[in-house]
């Protein structure tokens, strides 16, 4: 992906809840921590949105650490975000964007965590916390 074709957008799924922004980087990264997989459903995979404007009145946030909360529209459920408490740096759902993205997993984090029904065996570096 060209820093031309860094811009992106996406929403939830009933679309009440949308996004821009620009991508930090290319690649996406995929947590398996036991936070992630039970909000994601699986495990969250997420890329790093610089200065993302967020439009949507069902948007709510939810606190779910000392030093994390959650972005989720409260219509349909999709989970769309995650940040530092504090902190302006936005990770979004790679599911969220709207395709093409030109994105590529580029590793797992907190494989340590994973689920016990699933292997990773897709090749890419695997960190056993972040």
């Amino acid at each position: 992906m060209s820093s031309e074709r860094s811009e992106i957008s996406g929403a939830c799924l009933c679309g009440a809840v949308h996004f821009t922004g620009r991508l930090t980087s290319e690649p996406v990264g995929a947590c398996h921590c036991s936070q992630c997989r039970r909000w994601s459903g699986h495990f969250w995979a997420g890329a790093e949105l610089r200065d993302p404007l967020i439009e949507g009145e069902p948007l709510r946030w939810f606190r779910s650490s000392q030093e994390a909360e959650r972005g989720f529209c409260s219509n349909c459920g999709s989970s769309l975000f995650w940040r530092e408490v504090g902190s302006r740096r936005t990770v979004v759902s790679a599911g969220a964007i709207t395709p093409p993205t030109g994105l590529r997993l580029e590793g797992h984090i907190y494989v340590a965590d994973k689920g016990d029904y699933y292997d990773i065996a897709d090749g890419l570096p695997q960190q056993a916390q972040s």
